[in-house]
């Protein structure tokens, strides 16, 4: 597009690659491990076919003689500088003026900031430079490393698959996130499930005859497990599963006839009344929204980025490949403009009115919402306020997901949510029981939060009776026995539940209140859950806590595995080459026995590249590099050194036949392998039925 004094063009994604080793020796073409390993000394980058014409069109456009100054506007991020530099290397172009635009959003007015606030690129080389820096570490290693284990153990993989031949696929960031799906389903098959027993005991309410007490017996009853605290008879002994729990439930048996004898009452041992005050939750980033949207709207990471990138474009929202969940201070002072837009959305509109009358936004800046020093290039993911003509066009998916967005934004300028609570000690001979409940006394930021479509369910559900308990929790920990029993808390809901807290709250010390009766749950242990889409995104960015070793641990905070760029990409193509299997209507995650294979391989071979560590430190490596930190020669030698070592650890080892058992042990949770493609899906209906 052309002006009489401007000029406007753009790439399609990546115009440039890095070329195959055959470009550098026809020889290269055929693999063999006298080539490896592959370190060249220049890197070769070509054209892509599809996009050389619109390649031709952008280089003939920064050649020309009558432009003097290039602007550029691609992504603001390692990968949009990457496409950038790659196109002027390869187009040759020299003498002109660079300036670089860095936006967060795509309205008129951040564009022109952008423009008017341009820095010269140079000020960019360091980013620039980790990012050549990264794409030749996946190149280097997937190329090195793809083929010294293809050539070694490919034949072995393809002929207990019973296929003709088979390429063992591997990464740096990819073969680490295959390395966790893989361990969580070992263990989660070698799990063994241990039966608990734990005493309930209902106690009863007196009635003072009080109007705002609550009436029916059955309404004044509630229940309180038992826990072996210090003065328990069994406190310490051999027959505590955990301390709210027996191994046998012949000695739960025992302890409720012990507990039997008249008078049929406890004690208020202590109670003790608290407020919880419960704020909004930080904004999103990428890997939380993609987690949110795989839970809520069961779609992938790759959807849900489509998605935002598309609201992105439409000006609705910020730029979306951010890891920050903070705003900047001098976006805070200018949050307004965003909340004044939002009067525009009728379901909206009653949350940003209240806001704006209120005039909280005026003290964001000195809440947690904001912090300069936890923002790298982009703030967190919040809606504009504008281009919200577009919302008539945008389809149900996509409206849904801007109002998510929207309604976490706008919750951090509401109040935090405050519960009243209640804890509960009674005793009777020795023995303690336990019971807390809470009930929300003030909305807070819970009522611009709550998605309408979810309310709508959650509704439904209590129609049908149901009360919302946290021991009966969505991660499953009650089943598991594996929360402490002080965090336990029965939130207390519907008409009644107020009234209750009162009678509960009325309760004093050394009362006395009727044991109706006592009964024994039986529970069990449950395995480690399976990851889904989501919460992959959110082990992959947080992939520091799987590190044990505490001193790197700490050394790499803050770099994950792969970015938010990259994450669901990694993962859509681990599931296209047959090493995972993702349920689309669960969105869980699953490997193949191809994959398993695959992981067995590495895991004998070249261990190192299934470890978060080794993947987040090479991440943080790079941060370095963009920061200035340390030189892209030093960060090019370490990884030299590092491919030369591993692919000489290939070559040297045999592990064959040693790989035999483990093959064998994976596939009995399969079905036979078809001949007609490796790492067919073969696999989820056989594993759930096991």
């Amino acid at each position: 597009m052309e002006s009489e004094h401007a000029i406007v063009t753009w790439c399609v994604g990546h115009l440039v690659t890095m070329s195959y080793p055959e470009a550098y020796d026809p020889e290269l073409k055929r693999w063999s491990m006298n080539t490896l390993p592959f370190l060249p000394k220049e890197f070769k980058y070509q054209v892509i076919d599809e996009v050389k014409k619109q390649f031709d069109i952008v280089s003939g456009l920064l050649k020309r003689r009558d432009v003097d100054v290039i602007y550029v506007c691609t992504d603001s991020g390692r990968e949009g500088e990457y496409i950038y530099r790659l196109v002027e290397q390869m187009a040759g172009v020299q003498g002109k003026t660079r300036r670089r635009v860095w936006i967060d959003s795509q309205t008129e007015e951040e564009i022109l900031r952008g423009v008017r606030e341009a820095k010269d690129l140079s000020e960019y080389d360091n980013l620039a430079a980790s990012a050549y820096l990264r794409a030749k570490e996946d190149y280097l290693m997937g190329i090195n490393f793809s083929r010294a284990l293809t050539l070694k153990y490919g034949p072995s993989v393809a002929s207990y698959l019973g296929e003709r031949r088979a390429v063992l696929s591997v990464g740096r960031v990819m073969t680490c996130v295959l390395g966790m799906v893989v361990r969580r389903e070992r263990e989660i098959r070698q799990f063994v499930k241990t039966p608990f027993y734990r005493v309930i005991g209902s106690f009863q309410i007196p009635d003072t005859g009080s109007e705002e007490t609550v009436s029916s017996a059955s309404e004044r009853m509630f229940q309180a497990e038992w826990r072996a605290v210090e003065g328990s008879r069994y406190a310490q002994t051999p027959a505590l599963y955990k301390e709210n729990g027996f191994k046998e439930e012949k000695t739960a048996k025992e302890l409720i006839s012990f507990l039997s004898a008249e008078p049929m009452e406890a004690s208020v041992f202590a109670a003790e009344k608290k407020k919880e005050t419960k704020y909004a939750p930080l904004l999103y980033n990428l890997a939380e929204l993609q987690n949110e949207c795989s839970r809520l709207f069961k779609i992938s990471p790759d959807e849900t980025l489509k998605v935002v990138q598309e609201l992105y474009e439409k000006k609705l929202v910020t730029y979306p490949r951010t890891d920050a969940r903070v705003l900047s201070s001098a976006v805070a002072k200018e949050i307004g403009k965003n909340i004044r837009g939002l009067l525009q959305v009728p379901a909206l509109e009653p949350y940003a009115g209240h806001i704006l009358e209120a005039g909280t936004y005026q003290k964001l800046s000195s809440t947690r919402y904001v912090n300069d020093k936890q923002i790298t290039d982009h703030y967190a993911i919040i809606p504009t306020g504008q281009g919200l003509s577009a919302l008539r066009t945008l389809g149900e998916l996509q409206a849904k997901i801007f109002e998510v967005v929207s309604r976490r934004f706008l919750s951090i300028f509401y109040p935090p949510a405050v519960y009243q609570k209640i804890s509960l000690n009674m005793e009777k001979q020795g023995e303690h029981f336990f019971a807390s409940f809470k009930v929300l006394s003030e909305e807070g930021y819970l009522a611009v939060a709550a998605l309408p479509w979810q309310k709508k369910r959650e509704d439904k559900a209590e129609s049908a009776g149901r009360n919302k308990k946290s021991q009966e929790n969505p991660d499953g920990e009650e089943s598991q026995g594996g929360r402490d029993s002080d965090e336990k808390e029965t939130e207390l809901s519907g008409s009644g539940a107020k009234a209750l807290l009162k009678a509960l709250t009325a309760l004093k010390k050394g009362q006395k209140l009727p044991l109706c009766k006592m009964e024994i749950k039986e529970g069990e242990t449950s395995p480690p859950k399976r990851y889904t889409s989501g919460s992959m995104i959110l082990a992959m960015e947080n992939a520091g806590q799987l590190i044990e070793d505490e001193d790197l641990r700490a050394q790499i905070k803050g770099s994950g595995i792969g970015t938010s760029a990259t994450r669901a990409e990694i993962l859509k193509k681990l599931v296209n080459i047959k090493y995972l299997s993702l349920a689309k209507k669960t969105q869980v995650i699953t490997p193949t026995l191809f994959g398993e294979m695959v992981f067995d391989v590495c895991s004998l071979s070249m261990k190192q590249l299934l470890n978060p560590e080794l993947t987040a430190s090479w991440e943080k490596g790079l941060t370095y590099v963009a920061e200035g930190s340390i030189t892209s020669d030093e960060y090019m030698e370490k990884l030299e050194h590092f491919v030369t070592l591993r692919v000489n650890g290939v070559k040297q080892g045999n592990f064959q036949y040693a790989l035999r058992p483990y093959f064998d042990a994976a596939a009995g949770y399969y079905k036979k392998p078809s001949a007609s493609g490796t790492g067919k899906k073969n696999s989820a209906e056989s594993r759930n039925r096991k």
